[in-house]
């Protein structure tokens, strides 16, 4: 199918299933209900890309992409903008944001490249950003928000140099942690938590690790496990309830020796 024209007949689908006489969910949809989907979209993305599955992650990007048309059909049905909008705004974005490549400006390295994109940036949105930690969206997943707040502190000077007083401060946040685990003080532990788990995500950052793509690796990992740990009970006529924890802890460890072998087999 070609390019264009697929796309202009996505629109028009979506243009269809918002009309009369086309899909009533579809049509009572707006830019708020619309939200959680979107979201959802996102992370299945990212669930497809972690699978390494081309197939899934096809389907994926296909559904994301949805989102955004149907999105612009709401505007465009209440003359707010069109799709042609979205795409002019953005290919001027890109021109925009890259001299480097469509004009005469010269970058020496990928961190000057950064800058100057952050200059952009601040151009664009003129007055509104007041500070250098402005534009991150409260909205963010905690993990990514904070990852983002460290990055832009970070090119404004205030940072370490190296990755060893990082290492150190995460150290001093378990010890300040451990510290109130005893005193019955929620929201002094509480605090600590913050500070190290947010401490962690700035190691994660001179390590060039994603602290959001490293904590949902984790996540699928542990669930594999543990389906693991429920069907080997299952195939021995055990429940979860039934089963001790040295059994349980006995197949984890099986699930994790497989999990090695598949990696050296890779």
């Amino acid at each position: 199918m070609d390019t264009v024209h697929g796309f202009d007949r996505l629109m028009e689908l979506m243009r269809r299933l918002r009309a009369p006489g086309g899909c009533p969910w579809d049509a009572e949809q707006t830019h708020e209900s619309l939200k959680r989907y979107l979201l959802e979209e996102t992370y299945e993305v990212l669930e497809a890309i972690d699978s390494k599955s081309t197939k899934m992650l096809k389907e994926e990007l296909g559904d994301l992409l949805l989102q955004s048309v149907f999105h612009s059909v709401i505007a465009e049905e209440h003359g707010e903008f069109t799709m042609d909008d979205v795409l002019q705004v953005l290919c001027d974005k890109l021109i925009r944001r890259h001299p480097h490549v469509f004009a005469d400006l010269k970058v020496d390295t990928i961190d000057d490249l950064v800058a100057n994109w952050e200059r952009i940036k601040k151009g664009e949105k003129g007055e509104e950003r007041l500070s250098a930690l402005s534009g991150i969206p409260p909205q963010l997943p905690a993990l990514l928000r904070a990852q983002k707040i460290t990055e832009k502190a970070s090119r404004v000077g205030f940072d370490w140099d190296h990755v060893d007083p990082v290492f150190a401060k995460v150290l001093e946040e378990l010890k300040e942690l451990e510290e109130t685990l005893f005193t019955g003080d929620q929201e002094r532990m509480e605090a600590e938590l913050g500070d190290l788990l947010f401490a962690i995500v700035n190691l994660g950052r001179f390590l060039s690790i994603n602290p959001e793509d490293a904590l949902r690796k984790t996540i699928a990992r542990f669930v594999s496990r543990f389906h693991h740990v429920e069907e080997s009970l299952h195939a021995k006529g055990v429940t979860l309830t039934e089963a001790s924890l040295e059994q349980m802890d006995s197949l984890w460890e099986d699930a994790k020796k497989a999990e090695r072998n598949e990696k050296a087999k890779g």
